[in-house]
């Protein structure tokens, strides 16, 4: 009936040819059991049929956008392929394998990772042999870390060297207990764990750029430095000594700022006044020896009246400076106010200046 044919097929003519895949199937398995004896015609179509599938599915391939495709016809390189659909030969004709090289792998050493995660699960049991190394100084430390790299080039790492990841692994554990040996322990458990990790993954990718592995060597990263378990109280204990020390240290050297500055400051304050003291000196003595020529020269010329003038000068600083003024007579008992210099200094003192 024509309401069974389902929307956008149109129903076949009797006698007419199948419309889609599934009646052509339908209809080859029933000329298939109708015919009691195997048409040759019957066979061929549908060997053809099979061989055409096959055809089909071998003759194309999809690359995910962090891969690159190598492609070998015969075994022989001919190119690589970028990420989307392509075609190729089929039957082994062309070869493909996919390579990725648009994300950063990683090698663990010393630990693996059981589950990553946000709380990442990771084990060391089994892999000791890998994290015991001995420092400069004879000292056994336990060294995690990790690899990250890329490969840069899929052609070098599938045809130039064989068992890419194993010589990585051979030769980051060969640098890094070399490198950890040039150091000491403190070094490597403290401070000089960046410079390690630096110079471990430059002398790994001169190493891989050497054997020609088409790896690029993207970190070094030291996760885990510490000493073996039996020694760990020792290195605590040193580790807080050393603590103590540079605490004791930073407040020496707070003593040092605060009292060495003031006491250059005071220093230098001392011997400013002094200077200051030494110059005022000397420009007064050379003015007073300055005045004493002067005035030798006015004596010179008058002797009389620059000595009374000098003796008047004199006469009036003395006044000027003494409190009560007394004249004696030796003959009398008693203290006689022939002058009273005392009411006359105080009246002199009190007077208007003149002008006024």
């Amino acid at each position: 009936m024509a309401w069974e044919t389902p929307p956008g097929r149109r129903a076949p003519e009797r006698g007419g040819p199948p419309q889609d895949l599934e009646e052509i199937l339908r209809w080859v398995a029933q000329r298939f059991k109708s015919s009691r004896s195997s048409s040759p015609r019957l066979i061929v179509m549908i060997v053809a049929l099979v061989v055409l599938i096959i055809i089909g599915v071998n003759s194309y391939y999809t690359v995910e956008p962090e891969e690159t495709a190598v492609v070998q016809r015969f075994g022989k390189y001919i190119g690589t392929a970028g990420a989307g659909l392509h075609f190729k030969f089929p039957f082994g004709i062309d070869a493909v394998s996919k390579v990725v090289t648009g994300r950063v792998l990683q090698r663990e050493y010393g630990y693996r990772t059981l589950e990553p995660g946000v709380r990442s699960q990771f084990t060391e049991k089994g892999f000791e042999a890998e994290s015991i190394m001995l420092s400069g100084d004879l000292n056994v430390v336990n060294v995690q870390w990790t690899v990250q790299y890329m490969i840069k080039d899929p052609v070098q790492y599938l045809f130039k060297l064989k068992g890419v990841e194993a010589t990585l692994d051979d030769i980051s554990e060969s640098v890094m207990r070399r490198i950890v040996g040039n150091h000491y322990s403190d070094e490597v458990l403290t401070v000089g764990r960046a410079l390690i990790a630096s110079q471990c993954r430059a002398e790994i990718q001169e190493i891989m750029d050497a054997y020609t592995t088409g790896l690029q060597v993207v970190a070094v990263k030291l996760q885990g430095v510490n000493p073996p378990d039996p020694v760990k109280p020792a290195f605590n204990e040193v580790n807080e000594a050393r603590q103590e020390k540079e605490r004791m240290i930073n407040e020496a050297e707070q003593a040092y700022n605060e009292k060495i500055p003031k006491a250059v400051g005071q220093a230098k304050q001392t011997v400013s006044q002094a200077e200051g003291y030494a110059l005022e000196r000397v420009n007064r003595s050379g003015g007073e020896a300055k005045r004493f020529i002067d005035i030798l020269a006015e004596y010179q010329k008058a002797p009389d009246v620059t000595r009374r003038r000098m003796y008047l000068d004199s006469f009036e600083n003395l006044m000027g400076q003494a409190g009560q003024f007394y004249v004696v007579d030796e003959a009398q008992k008693n203290i006689l106010p022939l002058l009273d210099l005392n009411k006359f200094n105080a009246q002199s003192s009190q007077a208007p200046p003149k002008g006024q």
